[in-house]
């Protein structure tokens, strides 16, 4: 699984805790292009608590992709048009995601 930021310092029950209240994992997209290529990107898992605003976490990324993203022909304007409206709605929900993913990580069996 993808790091998560935003987590330092807080134990599982407080993670548990702040999902309940409303907490989201969020990745944002970025766009960077080379003349003829160009990469969509998604970021690493940001932890979002409830009332927090993503656009401190999304603006480096939403900028990189506005500046340098435009620029491969024919998929340059396309990924960044993409990239900036996933940014500015506030990004990608994938909490269910992330969730399931650890939920199937801790009923593994140890080696």
């Amino acid at each position: 699984m993808a790091q998560i930021k935003n987590i330092e310092g807080l134990t599982t029950d407080q993670i548990n805790q702040e999902l309940v209240n409303g907490a989201r994992f969020i990745v944002f997209q970025y766009c960077i292009s080379i003349i003829l290529m160009t990469f969509r990107k998604n970021t690493a898992i940001y932890f979002i608590k409830k009332g927090e605003s993503t656009i401190k976490y999304s603006i480096g990324w939403t900028l990189l992709s506005f500046f340098i993203g435009w620029w491969g022909i024919p998929w340059g304007p396309i990924y960044t048009i993409s990239s900036l409206y996933t940014n500015i709605r506030g990004g990608k929900d994938v909490t269910e995601e992330v969730l399931s993913s650890m939920q199937a990580a801790s009923q593994s069996p140890a080696p």
